[in-house]
């Protein structure tokens, strides 16, 4: 292993604006999956800021971890003629969309963009040369969160390769504390092994993920990475199978 929850992966969670959305109009109905207790918050943050501009934000929430459920909600809304005005989608996804026709220009409200973003995240809100979306959450997805108040009841240290990691795991486990906290949804297990990737260093990730190269895909390194993932796995409670992730985030 190289590194472990070191480098970046950036994917960026964005706000499109629908087929027959006019920015300037007086109400904004806006499809979303924020429904978590933090989440509404943020939303909220969003809906005053609107109101304050003089919009009318109509809530069209979709409960649900990664947006599954929110997006086979917009699919159906696209496809009956009723597309919200805005939705929140994952910034892969923006491309798709913008194929389908099903986005509009924004290039009015965006006129310093360019200054302030990153190049990645500049090119996938835009469609054509124009932006068609508004970058509103960007996530990294190899964050490593700890207990402080646990760390130090065990005299750890936070880790930075994987025999580190479990070395960390193996002192909360005899203290008698859940090593990590996880929630046993598709999503989630993706995630971690998507994380353990990652820490084979951003070549082989982008190799493997990317390229989907079938040397790196079929590699020792990539058997390694599986491994990797089943030990984590051995330190998971009991009670994870289904768990929804922000209920496996208030267990630290």
């Amino acid at each position: 292993m190289k590194r472990s929850l070191t480098s970046v992966a950036t994917a960026a969670a964005l706000l499109i604006a629908g087929t027959h959305a006019v920015l300037a109009a007086e109400q904004l109905s806006v499809l979303h999956w924020w429904t978590s207790g933090g989440e509404s918050k943020a939303i909220r943050v969003l809906k005053d800021d609107m109101s304050k501009q003089g919009y009318e934000w109509k809530d069209f929430a979709i409960a649900g971890g990664a947006g599954a459920a929110a997006m086979t909600a917009l699919k159906t809304q696209v496809i009956s003629g009723n597309a919200p005005s805005a939705a929140q989608i994952k910034g892969p996804l923006i491309q798709d969309w913008a194929e389908q026709g099903s986005l509009v220009t924004i290039d009015q409200a965006a006129t310093d963009w360019k200054a302030h973003m990153p190049a990645r995240i500049d090119s996938d809100v835009k469609a054509g040369g124009h932006y068609v979306a508004a970058p509103f959450s960007v996530h990294r997805i190899n964050w490593l969160w700890i207990n402080k108040a646990d760390l130090d009841k065990v005299g750890g240290t936070p880790p930075t390769t994987w025999p580190e990691f479990f070395a960390l795991a193996d002192k909360f486990r005899a203290a008698g504390i859940t090593p990590v906290a996880h929630g046993g949804q598709p999503w989630q297990d993706m995630t971690i092994w998507e994380a353990v990737v990652l820490s084979q260093g951003a070549d082989f990730y982008r190799k493997a993920l990317i390229d989907l190269d079938q040397k790196t895909l079929t590699s020792p390194q990539m058997v390694q990475v599986f491994e990797t993932v089943q030990k984590i796995r051995t330190y998971f409670d009991k009670g994870y199978h289904g768990r929804d992730w922000n209920l496996a985030t208030a267990m630290v």
